[in-house]
């Protein structure tokens, strides 16, 4: 994402002549495009988007669970006061 917003400033500043980018070759402007499909590629490939997104689904599982028991009446453990 850092990538494609970096790309997207570049091709602005280019297409508007502003700045030190007007006067850049277009292959420099262009660059953080093909970064951002070449790490696309690599995280689709070697599996780090589905971990992630399965990180994120534990979590939401987890605090779920929290919230029920706590509306049960059913403190965890960790949460319980001696």
């Amino acid at each position: 994402m850092l990538f494609l917003g970096l790309g997207l400033v570049f091709l602005t500043m280019k297409w508007m002549e502003i700045g030190p980018v007007a006067v850049w070759d277009w292959w420099i402007v262009l660059a953080p495009f093909g970064l951002a499909v070449a790490w696309w590629a690599w995280a689709d490939a070697s599996g780090y988007t589905k971990r992630k997104e399965m990180e994120r689904e534990e979590a939401k599982r987890a605090a779920r669970k929290e919230r029920n028991r706590e509306a049960l009446g059913m403190l965890s453990s960790k949460r319980k006061k001696r």
